[in-house]
């Protein structure tokens, strides 16, 4: 069945379908009629009465409506694109939402579907799984399982063999195995010979998401908005012609069915890998504690991968840590809360002006091949980039999108490197303030692998969940941390990783040759950082190594750490290292210092960090 809703049936049709939509009451015994003492008055022998009355009838119902809606919302009327996803007429570019669960279900009955029963059978579990450790090859994620590719159908449209579309949306992207060397280092994540695998610090994003509520630039749902303001006024033909009957389908920020799936799979793919380390809490006898935050995605996300990870039911395997993501409460997985220089527009938001530069060169044919398909609305640079945005969110969300043949492969490339543009500059290190952003998590990071616990709180970290105990344990052998793709850029940043700055600050006016910076490869839905720890025959004392999306990271950027194959560095060597990042960042200057950056070119940074205090 088409995910493009139909809209040329029959008018009897229609209305069959609201009636069969409107409630209905159960007929009981027929009520006796009543004497009328009024002479009644035929419609049906009287046309024009009949006629009027129907006028009016009419007139009464849409008022009703409108007062319905109006006095529901508080008498705070939203902008024209949310009402229409409420009350949308199934007119081209309306919005068109399934409301799931009910509210108030009318055939639940808990205590005759009880989840446990008894008789289980047998339920001897076997040895802990290591693949990491001991099988001959590490298993590839491609990345878009139950998701359909675009065909490129149209004349003159067609990308070459090796094109994934799906690997060029940035941070739309789902997360794949990067190729092996994508970052420099022609090494697996497999655990190197003679080595074998003590810890694992995991860091991931939520799954798969609709957009988010607001858009400095682009935005599905303020394109759907537009159109329907005008929706009598605009047509389409030629490739774009599907948009006639095409309906706005996408919800808000909560994970997508698609994005609970990664989760899912990501949780049964570290217990895979990782599964030996539970040893580790059962000669302790303690059970892990993962680490989540406040937002519904977040939430989902975090209990997608326990599910995964520990099969269901997972009480008693494991306690989750839920973070507060709000203003006024710390929270390294959320730090943009707590930082006011990263709410201020002039200093943080200097992605947006890169994107909008690069927009206008990447999509200058596009505008002048598919606009003059569109009349009565003029199509601008700004939605086409929308409509790349609409492509991923609608596969992502629905499994597939038509609007992904409209543009090139080329097309495509431009739109990965716009969104590389855009986290350069808004969240990693062309950014002023993503290193003091990272460096809490970087804080705890430290703690955790020195078993030590934080002394001072002056960044993001919360003194309230420092119980070393409890809620913030310092001798596990696995930790989980869910969070945004803004917040392991500015992890990633904060740990000084600069190799994937190297090539300086990223150009708008053409995509530079070689560039290690790829957010489809550093920060796509489901992103995973793993930090190993490793004790190895070949080299002496604990080593780390970091793993990004199955590629390795070299270290060589982080002060003392050498220039090794597999991207092993002395544990010790690196913990000195991150303290001295911990010393020389200045939460207080970053977050609430009165420094000031120019737009554009004329200031730069490629560690993250803004100007020095004059």
């Amino acid at each position: 069945m088409s995910p493009y809703k139909d809209v040329e049936s029959g008018a009897q049709d229609k209305l069959e379908e609201r009636e069969a939509l409107l409630p209905t009451s159960t007929p009981s015994e027929p009520e006796p009629a009543r004497p009328s003492t009024v002479r009644q008055c035929s419609f049906a022998s009287h046309p024009k009465l009949y006629t009027l009355g129907a006028f009016a009838a009419g007139v009464l119902a849409c008022l009703a409506v409108q007062y319905v809606v109006c006095s529901g919302r508080g008498g705070d009327m939203p902008p024209p694109h949310r009402n229409v996803e409420v009350f949308a007429p199934p007119y081209a570019g309306s919005s068109e939402v399934h409301h799931f669960p009910p509210t108030s279900p009318t055939n639940v009955f808990p205590s005759l579907f009880p989840t446990d029963v008894g008789h289980a059978g047998p339920t001897p579990t076997g040895a802990e799984p290591a693949l990491i450790a001991t099988a001959p090859s590490y298993p590839v994620h491609t990345g878009a399982p139950h998701l359909v590719a675009p065909t490129f159908t149209h004349k003159g449209n067609k990308t070459s063999a090796k094109f994934d579309l799906f690997k060029h949306w940035g941070n739309l992207s789902p997360w794949f195995s990067v190729e092996r060397g994508a970052f420099g280092l022609d090494s697996s994540p497999e655990v190197p010979e003679t080595c074998r695998i003590t810890g694992l610090h995991l860091v991931h994003r939520h799954g798969a998401r609709y957009p988010t509520q607001f858009a400095s630039y682009g935005g599905p749902a303020n394109f759907s908005g537009r159109l329907n303001q005008i929706a009598s006024k605009w047509t389409t033909t030629g490739d774009l012609a599907f948009m006639n009957e095409w309906t706005y389908k996408l919800g808000e920020e909560v994970l997508t069915p698609f994005g609970r799936q990664q989760l899912f799979d990501l949780g049964v793919a570290t217990r895979l890998k990782y599964g030996l380390l539970l040893k580790n809490f059962s000669e302790t006898n303690t059970i892990p504690v993962f680490r989540t935050e406040s937002q519904d995605r977040m939430l989902a996300s975090a209990l997608n991968f326990a599910i995964g990870f520990f099969g269901y039911p997972f009480e008693g395997q494991y306690q989750q840590s839920i973070t507060i993501e709000a203003r006024g409460f710390n929270n390294t997985l959320a730090p943009y809360k707590t930082c006011p220089n990263a709410d201020d527009k002039t200093k943080a938001d200097r992605g947006t002006w890169f994107v909008r530069q690069w927009a206008d060169i990447y999509l200058k044919d596009a505008q002048a091949r598919l606009a003059p398909q569109m009349h009565g609305y003029n199509l601008t640079i700004e939605d086409l980039y929308t409509l790349q945005q609409m492509c991923a969110y609608e596969t992502v969300a629905i499994g597939y999108s038509k609007f992904c043949e409209l543009f090139t492969e080329e097309e495509w490339v431009g739109f990965d490197y716009a969104l590389d543009l855009y986290f350069w500059y808004d969240s990693a290190f062309g950014s002023p303030v993503a290193r003091v952003q990272g460096i809490g998590y970087v804080q705890e990071l430290v703690a955790r692998l020195t078993h030590t616990p934080i002394a001072t709180h002056n960044s993001s970290t919360n003194a309230t969940l420092d119980d070393s105990e409890a809620t913030f344990p310092l001798g596990q052998s696995l930790y989980v941390d869910a969070t945004h793709e803004v917040v392991v850029l500015n992890i990633l940043t904060a740990l000084n990783l600069t190799n994937f700055a190297a090539g300086g600050p990223l150009p708008y006016d053409h995509i530079p040759a070689e560039r290690p910076f790829k957010v489809s490869h550093l920060a796509p839905f489901a992103t995973n950082v793993h930090f190993q720890l490793l004790a190895c025959d070949s080299v002496p004392g604990p080593q780390i190594r970091i793993i990004v999306n199955d590629g390795v990271v070299p270290l060589t950027s982080v002060r003392g750490c050498p220039a090794e194959k597999d991207g092993l560095c002395p544990l010790d060597t690196f913990v000195e290292a991150m303290k001295e990042m911990i010393a020389t960042t200045d939460w207080a200057w970053g977050c609430h210092g009165d420094w000031s950056v120019p737009g554009g070119y004329d200031w730069n940074t490629t560690v993250g960090y803004p100007p020095a205090p004059a």
